[in-house]
């Protein structure tokens, strides 16, 4: 019986050592696009009206899009956790499949728009874009870095979800053990945050 009593405080004790863990590691994300975000306003200060003109030649409509994507996909998210704690299993491997969708539709629209610009010459480098002011360059070599990073992060969060799915089919992930659910879900979370960021800095510059 004190065998019995002494598990369950460990088990406790990892759970929250790899929350904690989780937390951290959210922290050096938030630091890594913090830095992004400060070099992108002391170029945006420098270079303002050239910012506005750069965020009027992207496409407003599919960044909008996105968002709701990404809006939709935390909350289904959240869903697929809240259900495997409540012990139903089905709704959270459906609403996790959902989110592994969502993830997939806003990868596919982000590479439609990618290829639209492109196509037109706005990439680092071309011809088209180094014929223009400086700070337009500085925008667009901005845009890709910082969008391309969120997408690597989007298909990180991906892989992350379709192997937590994976393991609640193959009830490795319960309604008593959820832990990595849960800190996956954390993950998708700040990967939608950042995308709330973009969106004004980039689409709505203009």
């Amino acid at each position: 019986m004190s065998g019995a009593a002494s598990d369950a405080p460990a088990g406790h004790k990892d759970y929250e050592g790899s929350k904690l863990g989780m937390w951290l590691f959210l922290f050096t994300e938030i630091l890594l696009f913090g830095g992004l975000f400060i070099l992108y306003s002391a170029y945006w200060a420098r270079y303002t009206a050239d910012f506005h003109r750069g965020g009027q030649m992207l496409n407003l409509g599919i960044g909008v899009a996105n968002t709701v994507v990404l809006l939709t996909s935390s909350m289904t998210v959240a869903i697929s956790v809240s259900a495997m704690q409540q012990g139903n299993r089905r709704l959270s491997i459906w609403c996790l499949a959902a989110t592994v969708l969502l993830g997939l539709v806003f990868l596919g629209n982000k590479a439609i728009e990618w290829s639209a610009e492109i196509g037109e010459g706005l990439y680092p480098n071309s011809p088209e874009l180094l014929a223009r002011p400086h700070g337009e360059q500085l925008f667009f070599g901005l845009y890709y870095s910082m969008t391309g990073l969120h997408g690597l992060h989007v298909i990180a969060g991906i892989a992350v979800l379709s192997f937590m799915l994976n393991s609640i089919r193959r009830n490795t992930i319960t309604r008593t053990d959820y832990g990595r659910l849960e800190n996956a879900g954390l993950y998708w979370h700040l990967v939608d945050v950042i995308w709330i960021f973009l969106l004004p800095l980039f689409y709505l510059s203009a």
